[in-house]
């Protein structure tokens, strides 16, 4: 590994503990794949993190929050209610790849085992339910929506949102990514007392599946 500053390098570390990660799952990555990685020793990694745990959790809160705040971007450049919430739908579902979905299905299957990620997947996925709270909030106080529970509706339309992305991860050829878009759309507008057909302005086949990019 080149000559870098202590945070250089930790940085890097954890950039390598993402792409190995990515490669071959959360449960699979060790230390030993990650230096392999950078070409250096098991023994450098754990000169700069004190476990694996906390390696992985700091890689993959790194992904996770990059692409929550890129979506919160999107959401801010709204015009209205409807339209941050369609601009939600769409930054939630394009991506280029499943890889981002199939980390955070990772990250909640070793959550039990793994305490740290798991505080940082809640707080994540908090995070994620808060902004779509916010907009049905918002659309509520405006008279655009109608929805006597925005906690519990924003919830229901994450959780639903999860539940069909996952099958189109796992099992492409039982619920398609142009099917998931769709559904999801469609229960965010009765949910809310949507004119039917509103947040579906999506071109078909422009869209793919997973939190991140």
């Amino acid at each position: 590994m080149a000559r870098m500053t202590p945070e250089a390098r930790r940085e890097s570390i954890v950039a390598a503990t993402l792409a190995v990660m990515h490669r071959q799952g959360i449960a699979a990555t060790t230390v030993r794949d990650v230096a392999a990685a950078l070409g250096t020793s098991s023994g450098l990694i754990h000169h700069y993190v004190t476990s694996m745990d906390e390696l992985i959790t700091e890689a993959f809160e790194l992904a996770a929050t990059e692409d929550l705040e890129r979506a919160a971007s999107a959401v801010s450049g709204g015009t209205d209610p409807i339209d941050r919430l369609q601009r939600f739908f769409d930054s939630y579902t394009r991506a280029d790849d499943d890889s981002g979905m199939q980390l955070w299905l990772d990250a909640w299957a070793e959550a039990a085992r793994r305490p740290a990620l798991q505080r940082a997947s809640r707080r994540l996925n908090e995070a994620w339910q808060g902004l779509v709270c916010t907009i049905i909030t918002d659309g509520c106080s405006s008279g655009v929506m109608r929805c006597a529970d925005p906690q519990a509706a924003s919830w229901r339309l994450i959780s639903l949102l999860d539940g069909l992305t996952l099958q189109t991860v796992a099992h492409g050829d039982t619920v398609s990514v142009e099917q998931a878009a769709r559904w999801s759309r469609r229960a965010a507008e009765q949910e809310l007392g949507l004119e039917p057909g509103i947040l579906n302005g999506i071109e078909p086949g422009t869209l793919h599946s997973g939190r991140m990019h």
